[in-house]
């Protein structure tokens, strides 16, 4: 099954090579969909709330988040605490399985926290990603758009700033270890391998700076395939006669040197996001199309009638 998170809710196909996908929830926009080790069903973070699912995506519970607008979530590792990260940024943690939440205020006392905002955000920020790995597993990494990256290392009751050496525009955090970590920026591409304390920028060599999120798939970083995607500018250029001119890259080396490839849609068409499904990996644009990686390279799987703001596999 494909779940198929939209600005317009999420949508549910049989599999990634689809004729058609059933809206299962009417959420307005998604902003992730994701599936935890540990920890029973899929989650939805949207605009409207935090949702759960245990039938695959045929329907839906509304975990009931105190902030309607939740960005983000994730489960630790020891199936326990489940946290979900705000607009305004604020972040919960829930013990007993999404019934009851508490937040975390300990994320309010970061030194920068007063100049996290944004015009394009009501002159506010939000936690946009936040991760957790096995083998840390009392750390939570949060990253804030806009307010750079933040790891805690007691399960999200104190914070650090490890936003040195990162734009702080930060759409996403990929999570390849425990003090590994790639962060899709508004300003570039980012890679660390001690946590956040230093931060090496990866697309030097590209000519697009604007990214949404990255994805590894394979066995560890030496023999896996790093995916991301760029556009030139931030969405307010992505329409006109030239599109959102945007581009999809793959690196066999961890992010040292990638490779562009086409695929259908591009260059007015930008993959937002991504996910593994029965052993390939599966794109999908801000214009609503799913990708298939084939060997021979990326081809159209089916469409959805809203843009594609998250992908989940399961």
């Amino acid at each position: 099954m494909l779940l198929v998170g939209t600005y317009d809710g999420v949508y549910r196909a049989d599999r990634p090579r689809f004729e058609s996908a059933e809206r299962t929830l009417d959420s307005g926009r998604v902003l992730r969909v994701r599936r935890f080790d540990d920890w029973r069903g899929v989650f939805a973070a949207t605009k409207t709330g935090l949702y759960r699912s245990t039938d695959e995506g045929a329907s839906w519970t509304d975990l009931g988040v105190p902030r309607e607008e939740v960005y983000s979530v994730v489960g630790d590792p020891d199936g326990e605490r489940l946290y979900a990260g705000t607009h305004p940024a604020h972040l919960y943690v829930s013990e007993d399985d999404g019934e009851s939440w508490t937040e975390l205020e300990g994320f309010q006392d970061l030194p920068s926290r007063e100049e996290w905002y944004t015009p394009r955000h009501r002159d506010e920020a939000h936690i946009r990603s936040l991760g957790a790995h096995a083998d840390a597993r009392d750390r939570v990494v949060a990253g804030v758009e806009v307010g750079g990256v933040h790891v805690s290392d007691d399960r999200g009751e104190t914070w650090t700033e490890r936003k040195q050496g990162v734009h702080d525009d930060v759409h996403h955090v990929l999570i390849l270890g425990p003090g590994e970590y790639v962060a899709s920026c508004g300003g570039g591409l980012y890679r660390t391998r001690d946590a956040g304390e230093t931060w090496m920028r990866l697309d030097e060599a590209l000519d697009h700076t604007y990214f949404r999120e990255a994805f590894f798939h394979g066995g560890d970083t030496d023999d896996g395939v790093l995916y991301a995607a760029a556009a030139r500018s931030s969405p307010g250029t992505w329409s006109g006669e030239t599109g959102a001119d945007a581009a999809l890259f793959e690196s066999r080396d961890g992010g040292d040197t990638f490779e562009a490839l086409d695929y259908p849609g591009r260059p007015e068409e930008v993959v937002l996001a991504w996910t593994a499904h029965d052993g390939g990996v599966v794109a999908g644009t801000n214009d609503g199309r799913v990708l298939v990686r084939e060997t021979d390279g990326w081809v159209t799987g089916g469409e959805v009638p809203a843009g594609v703001s998250s992908l989940c596999g399961v």
